[in-house]
């Protein structure tokens, strides 16, 4: 069982106020529809990043970064590998809460 439900990482989070305002945003959001996640905003590589979340095993991850805000988006992904679905940052907590893998 992993220690969360949902793993939230900020990519080129020191550099861009935007990445870390949605992250956060989506942290705070989460936390009040009661789905446990974590906040990955360390000032770290993605690749550092994304092999941690494959070491911690959580479920789910949310990736959310400049390239994907350009176009008002973020990422969800299952660590199966499944497909990645591109949601309105809005958008997440709904579908994370209509979603069978919580």
């Amino acid at each position: 069982m992993a220690p969360f439900a949902v793993h939230i990482v900020a990519l080129n989070n020191a550099k861009s106020a935007e990445v870390h305002k949605v992250a956060t945003a989506l942290h705070t959001d989460l936390a009040a529809a009661g789905i446990d996640a974590l906040l990955d905003d360390r000032d770290e590589r993605p690749g550092v990043k994304f092999a941690d979340a494959d070491l911690i095993g959580i479920p789910l991850r949310i990736t959310v970064g400049d390239r994907s805000l350009r176009d008002g988006v973020v990422e969800l992904g299952r660590r199966d590998g499944g497909e990645v679905e591109k949601l309105s940052p809005a958008a997440v907590v709904a579908r994370l809460q209509s979603s069978s893998a919580l």
